[in-house]
């Protein structure tokens, strides 16, 4: 099978760049043999068959410098057909939990809860149980304050209405709440949207989470629902998030990219996004500018 080494820059992507990565691959390419997917900022080449970890891992580390990603990808089923996408700090830019913590004044505990939670160090539920149970008594105001706050992440909205309008089926699927995912689907155009429901009363926030949880093996159960229920494969399916939270979406998609990804993700896929906005992950399936809607 044929493989795609894809290369993304932040700011520059230029022949020197690719004679580079040529001579890290140890075989008879030459920079001509790319295909500028944008002119300038992304390009990919093609290969006979699939480099080996430690030469792939050469490649990255040496662009990295630069800013550049790269990503290797299968030429079969390139274009996904089912978008499974985490919202914190990946379709938006912010934990929205700590954002509504910090406008409380206790943002400094929960987001330390929050980081080691994403890291892999605790427990998810316990940890959203625990982050939860500090907001108990205070106004659901605040829900509001901070949906209004909230931003997209660069490249969202090209990265959701580009893979939608070429009938992929986008899923938001998120450990936070309905309250700001309901929001973001909608401005994203997700067609479907999971998350957490935050338990109020009497436009009081309860301090409680209503049951059950959706933490990392609920996120998996609803990308293999989506699977099943569109007669796809596991092979269709593009996973992205950046925490430990979305390890198992992303290492069983046909293609899981950690975004921006915290350690303890890096190992369920050798594809990330540490420098670019999320339509590398456009360009990562070979997307050229031209197709891609700008946002």
């Amino acid at each position: 099978m044929t493989f795609f080494l894809t290369l993304v820059a932040k700011k520059e992507l230029n022949k020197t760049h690719l004679d580079t990565v040529c001579g890290i691959l140890n075989r008879s390419f030459s920079s001509a043999e790319f295909n500028w997917l944008h002119e300038g900022k992304a390009a990919e080449i093609q290969l006979p068959e699939c480099i080996n970890d430690k030469i792939f891992e050469n490649i990255v580390s040496t662009i990295d410098k630069d800013r550049i990603d790269a990503f290797l990808t299968p030429s079969e089923n390139r274009r996904k057909k089912l978008l499974i996408a985490d919202m914190d700090s990946t379709i938006v830019t912010s934990e929205t939990l700590d954002d509504i913590a910090g406008e409380l004044g206790i943002g400094d505990i929960v987001s330390k809860i929050t980081a080691r939670a994403m890291r892999g160090e605790l427990d998810f539920k316990a940890a959203l149980t625990e982050r939860v149970a500090l907001l108990a008594g205070k106004s659901t105001d605040v829900l509001e304050t901070i949906r209004n706050k909230t931003e997209l992440t660069g490249g969202a909205l090209s990265f959701v209405k580009t893979m939608k309008k070429n009938g992929a089926i986008c899923v938001l699927i998120s450990g936070g709440f309905t309250y700001f995912t309901e929001h973001v689907a909608d401005l994203c155009g997700f067609n479907y949207h999971h998350g957490n429901i935050l338990s109020t009363q009497n436009n009081r926030i309860t301090g409680h989470v209503e049951e059950p949880i959706l933490d990392k093996s609920a996120k998996l159960s609803f990308m293999q629902e989506y699977v099943l229920d569109h007669k796809l494969n596991m092979s269709d399916v593009l996973a992205i998030g950046d925490g430990a939270n979305d390890y198992d979406i992303i290492s069983k998609a046909g293609l899981g990219i950690g975004f921006h990804p915290k350690d303890t993700l890096k190992k369920a896929s050798r594809n990330h996004i540490r420098h670019g906005d999320l339509t590398a992950a456009l360009y990562a399936q070979g997307y050229t500018e031209t197709e891609i809607i700008q946002k």
